[in-house]
């Protein structure tokens, strides 16, 4: 492990286009008032794709095209994104619409429809504005500059207070191998998966079937270990581009080093779903919650995703009150296996119930930590190995007001 973290280095310039062989840009094309709302990620060579999508019955017109691409090409090179309209619930015109943005940037790049990607984030119900969309494609040029990831980030906004991104770099077969996210995620948060869009760049030569599955286990562990308010999106998507421009052997688990790039490729996730968490719309605590003893990981971390997900911890935390009640009651309404005499609860480093009971602690210093802006809980609940995370956010009087104006 230690000659992992060794070879791993976090970039300072955490940009989706840090990886060899990718561009990207960001305008605005008049889908918002004034903000940036199209994006575009675009690879020099078609790049393997890898794609998780929403568990929503109701799926947006540029999910359904978009899982076709990645599921029957398995190749991608470029992905047209908007913001401030999901093209969701728009039936046949909805469709039409994202046939043709892919259309319109693949004769922009001189590539075939099939090689490009198609995502949406906004409203729900409203129609394109199509000649916006089709000038904004006609005029957006992507670039490998900075600033070129930066603009990209900025476009696919919606309530995000912050852009979300990062990169990492590792040595693979004498090789700098660079895996890079950006993502955006704010509210209806409730994985599998979140209201978000997250697109992973990484220049590591790897087949599609290896990086599906890898997408989905570590999809599993980080993106759908992150909740806000409970909502799940019609448009959530997380596409990984991987075009091998770092000529690496092909990545499989029989590669030795292939636990290194797991690694890599999970802290580029984790770092993105911490972030979208602690973004909830409103928010000013991200809190984390760990869960040891579990009779499975699945259980554990259906265990802490309960308690981070339950609105009265949530409204607890923001009101520093050190009501760990509401902890051990998200654990008893979990579904999953516990006895209740054999819990242990520690909230930071305050430890608050021990064998299902309550200890004497310091109502004041828990109540100080709980000022933080980061706040952690722990549990063991002594049934087994088994041991998960999650991510939420405190739940404030902002939330509210955001989201019943939304549309204002």
């Amino acid at each position: 492990m230690t000659q992992v973290v060794e070879k791993l280095k976090r970039l300072a310039s955490e940009s989706i286009v840090a990886p060899k062989g990718f561009s990207a840009a960001g305008i605005h094309c008049g889908l918002k008032h004034k903000k940036k709302d199209l994006g575009i990620i675009v690879s020099e060579v078609p790049a393997t794709v890898a794609g998780v999508f929403t568990t929503n019955a109701i799926k947006a017109a540029p999910l359904v095209l978009t899982k076709e691409t990645v599921y029957t090409n398995e190749k991608m090179q470029a992905i047209i994104i908007n913001s401030g309209n999901a093209n969701a619930c728009t039936g046949k015109q909805g469709i039409e619409d994202a046939k043709k943005m892919q259309q319109l940037t693949a004769d922009k790049l001189g590539i075939t429809p099939n090689l490009v990607g198609v995502s949406s984030t906004g409203v729900i119900g409203e129609k394109l504005k199509m000649d916006k969309v089709e000038a904004g494609i006609a005029a957006i040029e992507a670039g490998n500059k900075l600033e070129n990831a930066i603009d990209f980030a900025q476009a696919i906004l919606t309530t995000d207070t912050v852009m979300k991104n990062t990169a990492y770099s590792i040595e693979i077969d004498g090789k700098e191998v660079v895996v890079a996210g950006v993502a955006k995620g704010s509210g209806m948060i409730e994985p599998n998966m979140a209201t978000m869009l997250s697109f992973i760049t990484t220049d590591a030569a790897i087949e599609q079937k290896e990086l599906q599955a890898l997408l989905k286990a570590t999809t599993d562990i980080t993106f759908n270990a992150i909740t806000v308010d409970g909502d799940t999106s019609t448009n959530d998507t997380v596409l990984v581009l991987a075009n091998g421009l770092a000529q690496n052997n092909p990545l499989t688990p029989a590669h030795p080093q292939w636990g290194e790039f797991v690694k890599v490729f999970h802290l580029v996730s984790q770092d993105l779903a911490k972030m979208i968490a602690k973004d909830g719309e409103g928010a000013t605590k991200l809190i984390e919650v760990t869960v040891d003893g579990g009779v499975t990981d699945e259980e554990a971390r259906k265990i802490a995703k309960t308690i981070v997900g339950s609105p009265l911890v949530k409204t607890a935390v923001f009101g520093c009150d050190a009501n760990w009640g509401r902890v051990i009651c998200a654990i008893g309404y979990s579904g999953c296996t516990i006895d209740p005499t054999n819990i242990f609860i520690k909230i930071g480093e305050t430890a608050v119930v021990e064998n299902g009971e309550p200890i004497d602690f310091s109502e004041e210093q828990l109540t100080n930590y709980l000022k933080n802006h980061e706040v952690k809980i722990y549990a063991n609940l002594h049934q087994g190995e088994g041991s998960g995370k999650a991510w939420g956010c405190d739940l404030t009087y902002d939330y509210v007001q955001i989201n019943a104006t939304y549309r204002s």
